[in-house]
């Protein structure tokens, strides 16, 4: 009778963590900032379809970059799981802390009995009412949770935008000032990117009850002509503005989101 074959845990975990991590970094990149006005998401996303930034609650949004069918279940759940709470005890019950907790108990469980992890981060953003404290939650591929006080990036080159973006972001920007700064740290110094790679929406705390509000394509081509015009530069006109047909192929798929060479078309399906 031969041995049995036998890996340490502590391997297992490792291998695991690998997988997920790069599986996350060939995505675009995702930025949450607190504002001002609110709360605002950015994300370089070239589909005029498949979302990345949507809402859950009254005063709740979703976010997440990776494999898109995979943080979509993740967005559903949560909506259910916000209406339940919300039709069974009140309105004022539902809140981030608590759909993070679930989201990480969810994402864990997954990452310690499954084969595969889930190849996802996600981020849930409450924004608070006047004089409250607006908050931030980015949930990891292990259900490891993470209280940002101000920004957070997530997937593709997290590292390199979160600096660029620490350099130019202030809590008391406008919506307007935070958005370009946004899209000046997603796109770098080597690029540009066109409004029809951008999708951003806003937790806007003078909204009303439904403070989800997505920017229109003209605050997104203001953002973008200011982020050209700081840059000096002045290569917005020659970016990609005009690929808004650029849907990454694979996203429906399960294949990581918008994980298309910026050289090349869609893939294919």
């Amino acid at each position: 009778m031969g041995m049995p074959f036998y890996v340490a845990p502590e391997q297992v975990m490792k291998d695991r963590a690998d997988y997920a991590r790069k599986g996350i970094a060939r995505g675009r990149s995702l930025i949450a900032a607190i504002c001002a006005d609110g709360i605002l998401l950015c994300a370089e996303n070239p589909s005029a379809t498949l979302r990345k930034i949507s809402e859950i609650y009254d005063r709740i949004a979703f976010a997440g970059v990776g494999r898109y069918n995979e943080f979509d279940q993740l967005r559903v759940a949560g909506v259910r799981h916000a209406d339940l709470k919300g039709y069974s005890y009140s309105r004022e019950d539902v809140d981030a802390r608590s759909l993070a907790n679930a989201y990480a108990q969810s994402l864990g469980q997954v990452f310690t009995h499954e084969m595969k992890p889930l190849e996802v981060e996600i981020l849930v953003a409450e924004v608070a009412e006047p004089g409250g404290r607006d908050q931030l939650f980015h949930i990891l591929y292990d259900g490891t949770v993470i209280d940002e006080p101000a920004r957070a990036v997530l997937g593709g080159d997290a590292e390199a935008i979160a600096g660029r973006f620490e350099e130019t972001h202030s809590t008391d920007a406008t919506v307007a000032e935070a958005l370009a700064a946004a899209v000046t740290a997603l796109a770098g110094p080597d690029r540009t990117l066109g409004a029809a790679e951008v999708e951003a929406a806003v937790l806007d705390r003078g909204n009303g009850r439904r403070s989800f509000r997505r920017l229109t394509d003209e605050e997104i081509s203001a953002a973008v002509g200011s982020a050209d015009t700081s840059s000096g530069d002045g290569a917005g006109a020659s970016g990609r503005s005009g690929d808004g047909d650029d849907a990454p192929g694979p996203e429906a798929a399960g294949a990581p989101a918008d994980d298309v060479p910026d050289d090349e078309g869609p893939a294919p399906s």
